[in-house]
């Protein structure tokens, strides 16, 4: 299913209000959309630990946000954004130089 633009741009804003609850510590409401509540367990399959849980999660929002503004055509998953950031780690960091 292909959204509008007014479409996705709701669903973001809807989206930031979620991370928002997230960020600062729960969720309050008892009724979500459909998408949300995938958003919601795939944060929860990525098992953040409490530590940096608030941090990562900010991250995500600024990079679903970019996602966004660069043409995508819906919500960035946690998953994703973290498989990405792994690859992008991967690729620059140095080989250890052998003795």
């Amino acid at each position: 299913m292909s959204l509008t633009v007014t479409d996705l741009e709701a669903r973001l804003v809807q989206f930031n209000k979620l991370m928002a609850e997230l960020i600062r510590g729960g969720i309050r409401r008892t009724t979500f959309q459909p998408w949300e509540i995938e958003v919601l367990l795939d944060i929860e399959a990525c098992d953040l630990r409490d530590a940096n849980r608030r941090e990562i999660l900010k991250r995500y929002q600024r990079a679903a946000n970019k996602f966004f503004d660069r043409g995508g055509r819906s919500v960035l998953k946690l998953s994703e954004y973290l498989e990405k950031r792994h690859k992008r780690i991967e690729g620059i960091e140095v080989p250890a130089a052998s003795d």
